[in-house]
Formats: structure tokens, sequence, C-alpha cells
């Protein structure tokens, strides 16, 4: 089944792309959480429009998430955290954490944009992936300190 995505789909596709998708998944997921449309041609036609008039803003967005990229470079966030004597944490660091101290550094990161590459449940050294635009990803290193 063919869609037109109009919203970013983690692990599916970007906003305005015509993916093949299950049957299933875009009759009970994606069309009716207003995240897909019905790939027919007249919307193929209105989409391919759209595109092509949204070329010069998206690549003002694009260059303004390289920026954010190219300021924040080899930054490394301090993550305070709870902590038993082990080291282990109580609880788990989040992408909410990680975007509020981006966020005091004076970068606006939504937390929906931030991704682990593995769960962080001890004190220590990580990366933290930041999707700033489907062609603008960039590794954030941060440590995890105990109060």
């Amino acid at each position: 089944m063919e869609v037109i995505l109009k919203d970013d789909v983690k692990g599916v596709g970007y906003k305005n792309d015509i993916v093949e998708v299950k049957p299933g998944f875009g009759r009970n997921y994606l069309i009716p959480q207003g995240l897909a449309e019905m790939a027919t041609p007249s919307a193929k036609k209105v989409v391919a429009e759209n595109v092509r008039q949204a070329a010069h803003k998206a690549e003002k967005v694009q260059k303004d998430a390289q920026d954010i990229a190219d300021r924040i470079g080899d930054t490394v966030l301090t993550i305070p955290a709870k902590a038993g004597e082990s080291g282990k944490i109580f609880g788990a660091v989040t992408t909410l954490q990680i975007s509020e101290a981006l966020k005091a550094l004076g970068y606006d990161v939504d937390r929906k944009r931030v991704d682990f590459d593995q769960e962080v449940k001890t004190l220590g050294e990580y990366t933290a992936t930041l999707n700033l635009h489907k062609e603008v990803k960039h590794q954030v290193r941060f440590n995890v300190v105990g109060e």
C-alpha cells in the first residue's frame, strides 16, 4: 500500500515521502492518526507541487540545522543523577534531560529529536544522536555524574 506521509514517522520516512507500507499499518495506524494519506495520482501531483515550492524553504531549514550542529560541535554535557554506591543510577537518563542541558547552553533542541545509542543506567560517558534534520544528524557526548 502506498501512502504519502504528512509528518516524519520514525522508521518509515519523512514528511511528503511516498512510501510503501503494509496495508494494516497504513489503514489502522498511519491514516487514522493523521500521519499519512492514500497515495492517489492526484495526491501525488499535489505533493510534487508542494515539494517544488517548499524546496528553497527546506534548504534554509537544513542550513539552520547544520549551523546548530556546528555550534554544538564537540560540546560535552554533564547530566547529574542520583546514584547508588555501585554507580547504578536510580531510574535512567532521559531525552528530556539532554534537551534541557542543551537548552541551558542556548541550543533549542526538541526532546523528540534526541536518540540514545544505548540505555543510560549507570554513571559514565555516553553519546546521543541529535536528529536535527533528515540530512543533519549530530553526535553529542555527555557525562552522567552522581549528585
